[in-house]
């Protein structure tokens, strides 16, 4: 079980940055030589995206069984940089996918959705929580009187995007790839 922080946190992250979800339909179970190809072809993608601090990547969460997976990206061009790269994981098993389902009558669906979240457009937090989510893919910090409330964290956040005075620094920021789950 992870380490539970005591206390109310909320997560920093200098600039842009992308969350990107992902999530796969399995619309006929019976079909599992359809869909399990996909699903165990996920956490082999995390597990290489984790092991490559130059990806991009920044983490992930997802839950014990996978629906939507949340990933945090350092930008749009990292991501897509690795969805098209045909050294990695992704291609092929995106090729396989195409070859396999894609032609079927809906026996698999898969979903993603991007957005680019400009800097200091955000607001997190966590209370007597493990590092989860945002806060566990860039940098933890605790809740200071000028952050108590979610109108303070994202006015916080808008100030520090515009003038560079707050949030977190380069050499500060833990940019390590993390992941939850799988």
């Amino acid at each position: 079980m992870a380490k539970v922080n005591k206390g109310r946190f909320t997560a920093e992250i200098e600039g842009e940055f992308v969350v990107f979800l992902i999530g796969m339909t399995i619309n006929k179970p019976w079909k599992i030589h359809k869909w399990l190809p996909m699903f165990l072809a996920m956490p082999r993608m995390l597990r290489e995206l984790s092991t490559d601090p130059d990806s991009g990547f920044l983490g992930y969460m997802m839950p014990p069984i996978p629906t939507v997976i949340v990933q945090y990206w350092r930008s749009f061009e990292h991501l897509e940089a690795y969805a098209r790269s045909k050294d990695g994981q992704h291609w092929p098993a995106w090729v396989a996918f195409n070859k396999n389902v894609r032609a079927s009558s809906g026996d698999v669906g898969i979903w993603h959705e991007t957005y680019r979240v400009p800097a200091g457009a955000y607001e997190t937090i966590y209370g007597g929580a493990p590092a989860l989510g945002l806060g566990k893919a860039t940098k933890l910090v605790p809740v200071s009187a000028h952050r108590e409330s979610a109108r303070q964290r994202i006015e916080h956040q808008d100030t520090a995007g515009q003038d560079g005075a707050a949030g977190n620094s380069a050499e500060s920021a833990s940019l390590s790839p993390v992941g939850t789950g799988g």
